[in-house]
């Protein structure tokens, strides 16, 4: 199996193939996470269209929506707005056994916020002063925080404006917020630049992923996670399922004709027969 191209971008085969293997350890290390009643935060951070969203959506693809948990978060009510800042988001924060990965965090305070003027120079220091502690607190109280930033380059991410404009399916995703902030790359670049200057700490340091080929972010992403996190794999052992039950004698389960079936646009040649049992009344019940 060819592992990369000519350019040096893994290849759709290989790339599925190591997908497949580090979902799969992913899946241990939820079990481990809910044996061992560990609480986990991974905060997902980067420029618009770094591929946040899809970066979590590759990790949780096999998890349990009871036990793994995206979070991500909308504009703050006014209610919110009168909150502790940290707020809206602690109440999102896992209970013993879960993880949470939030794809923007309460770094918005340090990253849009700022730039785009929707938060105070007060707000904004004081932000900086006492994401800190509030960091530190966290570990302290047993919490797993793992910081990640998407590193995207401004070619890599006006290309993926570009792709995004020209396809009606995503085209919603090129926000206003989006729009203005390809005017402002380099007070983004400043905001960055700030934020690890005072939140890389040694009890949750930043771990930078160079994301301008997704695929390999995503696979680089999932392999330093998994090591970050020692685990053991309880992975149940395989065993031969037992005959299914015996039918309840004398039960008469209702036709399928009255039920309300889903018309069937794909599907190929099975359709047409399906349709013929149902108007004799011979389908068999599911």
């Amino acid at each position: 199996m060819e592992k990369y191209d000519e350019n040096g971008v893994i290849t759709q085969a290989y790339y599925e193939q190591q997908l497949r293997r580090l979902q799969t350890e992913m899946i241990k290390l939820q079990s481990w996470v809910t044996d061992q009643n560990m609480r986990v935060i991974v905060l997902f951070e980067g420029r618009d269209a770094a591929g946040k969203t899809e970066m979590i959506g590759r990790i949780t693809q096999g998890l349990k929506p009871r036990v793994a948990r995206s979070v991500a978060l909308g504009k703050p009510s006014d209610r919110e707005k009168e909150q502790w800042y940290f707020q809206r988001y602690t109440k999102h924060f896992p209970a013993k056994g879960e993880m949470v990965f939030f794809n923007r965090s309460w770094y918005n305070r340090a990253g849009v916020e700022w730039v785009m003027d929707f938060c105070t120079e007060e707000e904004y220091r004081h932000f900086l002063n006492e994401c800190p502690e509030f960091e530190r607190m966290l570990v302290r109280e047993g919490f797993r925080l793992i910081k990640y930033w998407l590193s995207v380059s401004a070619e890599e991410q006006e290309s993926r404006f570009q792709r995004w404009m020209a396809d009606p399916r995503t085209r919603w995703r090129l926000t206003p917020i989006d729009r203005e902030a390809r005017k402002r790359w380099v007070q983004y670049s400043k905001a960055k630049d700030a934020m690890m200057a005072h939140t890389n700490i040694d009890e949750a340091p930043w771990y930078v992923i160079d994301a301008d080929v997704q695929e390999h972010a995503q696979l680089n992403c999932m392999a330093h996670l998994l090591n970050l996190i020692p685990y053991k794999d309880l992975t149940p052992p395989l065993e031969e399922l037992p005959p299914r039950g015996a039918e309840e004698s004398g039960y008469v389960r209702p036709p399928m004709s009255e039920q309300s079936f889903v018309p069937k646009v794909y599907g190929g040649g099975a359709t047409t027969s399906r349709r013929d049992l149902l108007t004799q009344g011979q389908a068999t019940d599911r």
